[in-house]
């Protein structure tokens, strides 16, 4: 299976200690992961922010005043999806390091879940959509080399 062409966009908020989310995500692993995760061409913007920015667009857009990992803006799903993924830096490096992953690991799948999510799938509607997301995503992740990020 070929893989879909990708536009990317790949910016870095106001952010600080850049250097180790720099060095975890270059450009050329953020196209793969995402391209991977794609079932047709796609224009998408990764932004990688500080945790006031993160907070402020959760609270903006989803009335949760905390910030979170990562967050989805979905545009269109035809002929092109188009989607800003804004991934929250030190939310993205606690969670990594509570869960024994590495940067680029954890990276790789809420890239992936974010990806998922700007072609329609969902989570959050029930159990049996919620497996059929998490099995994809650790279908394409170890594709990638990458542990099931689930622990099965």
């Amino acid at each position: 299976m070929a893989l879909k062409a990708l536009t990317l966009s790949l910016q870095f908020g106001d952010l600080v200690g850049a250097s180790p989310h720099r060095a975890a995500l270059p450009r050329h692993r953020v196209r793969r992961w995402i391209r991977h995760a794609l079932d047709s061409d796609a224009e998408i913007t990764v932004r990688i922010v500080g945790a006031d920015e993160g907070q402020a667009l959760n609270r903006d857009y989803r009335q949760k005043d905390y910030a979170t990992n990562v967050l989805t803006f979905d545009y269109a799903l035809e002929p092109v999806v188009m989607a800003d993924l804004v991934l929250c830096a030190p939310v993205v490096e606690q969670e990594a390091r509570e869960q024994g992953k590495t940067l680029d690991a954890h990276y790789a799948h809420l890239l992936v879940h974010g990806t998922l999510h700007a072609q329609g799938w969902d989570h959050e509607t029930s159990a049996s959509d919620a497996e059929a997301m998490e099995a994809r995503e650790s279908a394409i992740l170890q594709a990638l080399g990458f542990a099931d990020p689930y622990g099965r």
